[in-house]
């Protein structure tokens, strides 16, 4: 696997939760399969006429397994029932959807109190080269709580925190790529085992086939 590989789903769910979205609005099959794509998929995809991208559509499935198509289903059925109040169009465009498209449920989710969130130092107020602290135990509880979900990889656990961003969505908070040393390997081993492609040389050269943009 090429090493940018290893990097680029962590960066780029860094900057989704930044507010930078990269899911195509106008193609909802290709922004609802997005994480769960191969990078050579992906590239394939944007090169293709309209009908090459629906009869993409069709030999992306028939290249995996039927129990691929079954817990795609399962997963997307259950994100747009528990998410879809962070994003009416796009439930599956939410970090806490994403996470569960790829990896599944997990092992578990516990609840812990977001410190950096209830006191905020603000640099320069008051008397000039002082620090003013504000406390905001008072606002809403939920922001004031980290959800954490714990994921089994080998003999280790990643995990994922989120933190809540009002009105209604969990975002991932940058201290999930922090001491996570093997998230990496366990979202590129998931899809692999999950989505994996029967056979790929086979695969690659009926995507080859379809018509190309000129």
């Amino acid at each position: 696997m090429k090493i940018k590989s290893l990097f680029f789903l962590p960066l780029l769910l860094i900057l989704i939760s930044c507010g930078v979205n990269f899911l195509p609005s106008h193609d909802s099959w290709y922004a609802k399969h997005y994480f769960i794509m191969q990078d050579f998929e992906r590239d394939t995809y944007k090169k293709l006429t309209d009908a090459g991208r629906l009869e993409f559509q069709k030999i992306f499935w028939e290249a995996r397994q039927p129990i691929a198509k079954q817990q795609f289903d399962a997963r997307i059925s259950y994100i747009e029932r528990v998410y879809k109040t962070e994003n009416h169009t796009q439930p599956w465009n939410t970090d806490r959807a994403r996470v569960y498209l790829l990896n599944g449920p997990p092992a578990s989710i516990d609840y812990r109190q977001n410190t950096d969130w209830v006191t905020t130092i603000q640099q320069g107020a008051g008397v000039s080269g002082s620090q003013e602290i504000s406390d905001r135990s008072n606002e809403d509880i939920q922001a004031n709580t980290a959800e954490v979900w714990l994921y089994p990889y080998d003999k280790y656990f990643v995990y994922y925190v989120f933190t809540f961003s009002p009105p209604n969505s969990w975002k991932l908070n940058p201290s999930t790529y922090q001491n996570n040393r093997y998230l990496q390997q366990l979202e590129q081993l998931n899809k692999d085992l999950t989505y994996g492609i029967k056979d790929e040389e086979d695969y690659k050269a009926k995507l080859e086939a379809l018509p190309h943009k000129k």
